[in-house]
């Protein structure tokens, strides 16, 4: 098929696309075993990990203005860097990582399920339903994951948020654990060995720019939607977590692979329980729903570009890229499948996949740096405030955590390295051969600009192949 992206999403899709990866059920395990770990003290390493990150969309705001195209960070690279290090940020970052942390936050409704509402149901079977069942809705087109996302994405926030003032104002049915709050970082300074699990709270808010040639007024509403998306998660997480502890001891909730479940059952009992376990299944399917649709079109943008199969760049009648969402639904399915993401393992997978998403943010900051100093007279629409403060902020930053990427006494350190190193020799080596012999191109010869946006200007002006049916704002 020859037809297009079609721009139809509005502000609020864009907003639940950004939330939808970054509230996941891993990252509410974690930030549950955060608070259990530190007490109200994880708030500290929430906020200067939400810094970071923010920092982070300012440059993926401002690249996305610059080079408002499907394939996202990939595009950014080859015009900074060249097509080698475009390749390894996109394998690297989203492709490889999710691999394992997809199919590692797929797992979690099937073992839900099984523990809270039925033991008769075969987690794997239950997980692999529901990543079917996102597969059929994307492949019908963009408005069906914006509707999907929209309601599960809502419905998530809301129920954290709500949960969290319910527990704050005592107005559950649980008991409060006494001197919940005698002190408010237990941890002192070693608090700040928590920001890289804080960062995997935040990670995932860029998910929205590969959309940028099927969302309306994209220079506008990806910045507002990547901003807005971060702050909604920090008031919702903390306002849940600070009611975690406070009915649960702090030991509880470290060690429990189902934190948030646990703290719905301390607060409201089993009522508490059934909601907060159906919050989580909203949380994953937010994730692999918004994962169903970035990552394809970000594969799309780079087979357009030579640098995957062609066959990749192909659309459907409903203008989806269906061969690249069928190989992302593999990659989510198969580990599933086999059993390679085992709960056992589940933090420190997240943990390596948190060590090569930094990897692609600091290629991000360095994207920005190179194309302001090449092309100072680029307007994209959104300007770093400040510049380049953020970015040497966030580049400290997120260096820093590279070094400190494993919890204080946890002993994980060596695996999150080794499948950390193994995720980017792999990628390392598929993009220099692609490269040099399949584009036979310069590792590092990069793509003007102006080749990458051209046309860009008209399709904003006037996109083609818009559907007569009503767009999902």
């Amino acid at each position: 098929m020859s037809h297009e992206l079609k721009r139809v999403m509005g502000l609020p899709a864009g907003i639940a696309t950004a939330v939808g990866l970054v509230v996941a059920s891993s990252t509410l395990v974690l930030q549950g075993q955060g608070f259990g770990i530190a007490g109200p003290g994880f708030l500290i390493a929430m906020v200067i990990a939400m810094l970071i990150n923010l920092f982070a969309m300012f440059s993926f705001a401002e690249l996305s203005g610059i080079v408002p195209r499907a394939g996202s960070i990939n595009h950014y690279t080859q015009a900074a860097l060249g097509p080698f290090m475009a390749i390894v940020a996109v394998l690297a970052s989203y492709f490889i990582v999710n691999i394992f942390a997809g199919s590692a936050e797929a797992s979690v409704p099937g073992i839900i399920f099984h523990d809270i509402f039925w033991d008769g149901m075969p987690p794997r079977l239950f997980s692999t339903v529901i990543v079917l069942l996102l597969v059929a809705a994307n492949l019908r087109g963009i408005v069906w994951f914006s509707t999907i996302q929209l309601i599960t994405a809502g419905a998530m926030i809301l129920s954290l948020a709500l949960a969290g003032i319910i527990g704050l104002l005592g107005l559950g049915s649980g008991t409060p654990v006494e001197g919940a709050f005698a002190s408010f970082n237990p941890l002192g300074w070693s608090v700040f060995s928590l920001v890289a699990l804080g960062f995997w709270l935040f990670v995932g808010a860029e998910f929205v720019t590969p959309l940028a040639e099927e969302i309306k007024k994209p220079r506008v509403y990806i910045p507002l939607s990547m901003f807005l998306g971060l702050l909604i998660i920090l008031i919702a997480g903390g306002l849940y977590g600070l009611a975690s502890i406070k009915y649960i001891p702090g030991e509880d909730l470290a060690g429990s692979m189902t934190p948030q479940v646990d703290a719905g059952a301390a607060l409201l009992g089993r009522t508490g329980q059934i909601w907060m376990s159906i919050a989580s299944i909203f949380a994953t399917i937010t994730t692999i729903n918004t994962l169903l649709a970035a990552l394809p079109r970000m594969f799309y943008g780079m087979a357009q570009k030579g640098q995957l199969p062609s066959v990749l760049s192909r659309v459907n009648r409903q203008a989806v890229p269906s061969w690249a969402t069928y190989m992302v639904a593999l990659m989510i399915l198969v580990p599933l499948l086999i059993g390679v993401a085992t709960t056992e393992r589940f933090l420190t997978f997240i943990l390596a996949a948190t060590f090569t998403w930094v990897c692609g943010y600091i290629i991000v900051h360095v994207d920005l740096l190179v194309l302001r100093y090449k092309h100072p007279e680029i307007r994209g629409g959104f300007r770093t405030p400040l510049y380049p403060i953020p970015q040497v902020l966030s580049l400290a930053g997120l260096v820093w955590m590279l070094f400190k990427i494993a919890p204080p006494d946890s002993g994980l350190g060596r695996d999150i390295y080794t499948i950390a190193f193994i995720f980017l020799g792999i990628s390392i080596a598929y993009a220099a051969l692609w490269v040099l012999l399949k584009e036979k191109k310069g590792l590092f010869q990069t793509t003007p600009v102006k080749e990458l946006v051209e046309d860009f200007a008209e399709e904003e002006a006037a996109p083609s192949g818009v559907p007569a049916t009503e767009p999902v704002s």
